[in-house]
């Protein structure tokens, strides 16, 4: 998505040297893809394994100075979470957004999330349902293929920030398989405005406090 190719991760007197995505060096990421010998390589590996490699991209990665470290996690509330958080309860943890879609079976999962979130003392920054109805390339109306306010009820619910919705959108998922910035390919679009404001409100929190 951020047309990264397996670069070389290389070392310095800090630790690793993140990849950046762009050529003024704002974005700055590590994955374990970057460290692996084969792409489809599995990363067949237990807990105890993953966890040492999660305090390594805390801690072993010379990340410089940053405006907003980003987590990007899988579904669940699995030994990765627990370790990520372990890592950062050093540095400050803003908190946690949660992203759902509409059914009802991912926002099950997400109610649990949620409740992880509580008993680990995470701030909810917000709720995002995505996948959230589809628009039509052809005259850009917008379908519930699936259903529809799942998220927004369940952050009702648990008394959570709705923080917005992101439609399917074909030009958006073009842009992500070819790496292409849709926001500025885009930016008169309804997925744009929606993921803007989405951006905007959690910019705007993070700095309030």
């Amino acid at each position: 998505m951020l047309r990264v190719c397996r670069p070389e991760v290389h070392q310095c007197e800090t630790g690793w040297v993140p990849v950046y995505a762009d050529a003024q060096q704002t974005l700055a990421l590590m994955s374990i893809g970057f460290l692996l010998e084969h792409p489809d390589e599995a990363v067949v590996w237990r807990g105890p394994k993953k966890t040492a490699l999660i305090g390594q991209f805390v801690s072993d990665v010379a990340w410089g100075e940053l405006d907003v470290l980003l987590v990007d996690t899988p579904p669940g509330t699995s030994d990765e979470h627990l370790a990520v958080l372990e890592n950062l309860r050093k540095h400050r943890v803003d908190g946690a957004v949660l992203v759902t879609t509409p059914q009802a079976v991912s926002t099950g999962d997400v109610r649990r999330e949620i409740t992880f979130c509580k008993k680990t003392g995470v701030r909810i920054l917000g709720l995002v349902e995505n996948m959230s109805g589809f628009v039509c390339p052809h005259c850009s109306e917008c379908s519930n293929i699936f259903s529809k306010g799942g998220g927004e009820e369940l952050a009702k619910l648990t008394e959570s920030e709705f923080l917005g919705s992101v439609p399917l959108d074909p030009l958006l998922t073009r842009s992500l398989e070819e790496g292409t910035d849709f926001l500025q390919a885009f930016p008169e679009s309804a997925t744009f405005s929606a993921i803007n404001a989405i951006a905007t409100t959690l910019l705007s929190r993070l700095q309030d406090d």
